[in-house]
């Protein structure tokens, strides 16, 4: 079990929805949680099919050199990059 983040940004009702199962909402559009990682993958799966035109980013706890890993889905500035095995956001400008 690790802890888990999901952001999300105009995603609709019925992701929030699925979202809230399993984890706690502690702002609009966060939720964190403590879940396997097999839910973690079913969680994500969830998001690739619900998020519409929305955009998310979901970090877990892991064993590596920033002791977290995350992924994105969805158009946004931020992408992710991978510099030396070390995971990293790139900035796209507006």
């Amino acid at each position: 079990m690790s802890m888990l983040v999901v952001v999300t940004e105009n995603v609709p009702p019925q992701l929030r929805g699925r979202l809230a199962v399993w984890l706690l909402e502690v702002r609009a559009g966060v939720y964190v949680g403590e879940v396997s990682r097999k839910v973690r993958e079913m969680i994500w799966y969830q998001i690739t099919q619900l998020a519409e035109a929305g955009n998310v980013v979901m970090a877990w706890a892991t064993n590596n050199e920033s002791g977290f890993d995350f992924q994105t889905w969805g158009e946004n500035r931020r992408m992710p990059v991978d510099l030396d095995g070390l995971r990293l956001v790139s900035f796209f400008p507006i």
